[in-house]
């Protein structure tokens, strides 16, 4: 038996969730008394995954999987599960994630549990928290598969360093042509910017900042925190700003360890999907606005008030420390 984990990186460098599932793998290796697998794909760089605690790293080599493909990534995973006696495998809650998930458990007729906040409370029989109800609650989930397919949660376990010396195998996986039927043609990416799904820290804008021409102070206020910038999905569809950033329940889940929404009055979408998030800030102008009942501090104001004070003192404090 093992703990099978695959981490996932982009251009050769490991997501952050990556590593915080590596150390939760370590973790739950340790409690049900076995080995920590990391299977990576396309990629020789590993330093990292050391540092984390795992014991055994299956690099994972197919040109043809430079591109995501959930159905391809699914059959080069159950085959390393497979190759190593892999019991619990446990997979990251990226948008990536939550494609190859299903479809991994269906191929290892696992059970699967979504948005794993800790380590399991017991192996046999395997009971997990998960959250539940767009974040509200939790709920305790009993899987009894002989395999499991576990998602952890983005920000729910932290990075925990634990430096091992792993052993370190090339794998080819078989796979068929099949698994290539759904071809990428684009792929657009951006660059200089802390994206949504990695930040720590989100800073969010809404129809309270009146134009595009005004998000300088968003920009601005995140450029100080090295923060992700995003936005309300009114926001997206006026054109304001792109798509990608738009976040919410009908966007992009956001569990980031500060955000902060300006100008965003909090429609139940949007707060079902940054309600994971560990702390919120509002800055609005109505004090009735449903987002301060959710929040953790508020500022009623005009936020081309309050936003560029709240810029400069940090940048005091920042320039001081």
């Amino acid at each position: 038996m093992s703990v099978l984990v695959f981490a996932d990186h982009a251009e050769g460098k490991f997501k952050k969730i990556a590593l915080e599932l590596i150390s939760y793998g370590k973790s739950v290796a340790k409690k049900a008394q076995s080995k920590l697998i990391v299977a990576t794909i396309n990629t020789d760089e590993d330093q990292e995954l050391a540092q984390y605690g795992a014991d055994k790293i299956v690099k994972i080599k197919d040109s043809r999987l430079n591109a995501f493909s959930a159905r391809a990534y699914s059959d080069a995973l159950a085959q390393v599960a497979k190759q190593e006696s892999s019991d619990i495998i446990l997979i990251d809650s990226s948008s990536n994630g939550k494609y190859l998930a299903p479809l991994l458990a269906v191929q290892l007729e696992a059970g699967m549990a979504t948005n794993a906040i800790s380590v399991p409370e017991t192996i046999a029989p395997f009971v997990v928290k998960r959250m539940a109800f767009s974040s509200k609650g939790f709920v305790f989930t009993s899987i009894n598969s002989d395999k499991k397919v576990v998602c952890l949660a983005k920000n729910s376990f932290g990075l925990k360093e634990e430096a091992t010396n792993p052993e370190k195998v090339s794998f080819e996986p078989k796979l068929d042509d099949k698994d290539f039927d759904l071809k990428s043609i684009l792929v657009e990416k951006t660059s200089g910017q802390v994206t949504i799904a990695d930040a720590d820290i989100v800073v969010s804008g809404g129809r309270g900042l009146k134009g595009p021409e005004n998000w300088g102070l968003v920009e601005d206020l995140a450029g100080v925190l090295g923060a992700a910038t995003a936005c309300s999905k009114p926001v997206s569809d006026l054109g304001w700003r792109p798509h990608s950033e738009h976040v919410g329940q009908t966007g992009k889940p956001v569990s980031s360890n500060l955000y902060i929404a300006i100008g965003i009055s909090g429609a139940i979408q949007h707060l079902a999907g940054v309600n994971s998030s560990k702390v919120k800030v509002v800055i609005n102008t109505d004090p009735e606005a449903p987002f301060f009942k959710a929040a953790d501090y508020g500022i009623v104001g005009d936020a081309f008030e309050v936003v560029p004070k709240l810029t400069e003192k940090l940048k005091v404090f920042k320039s001081n420390q």
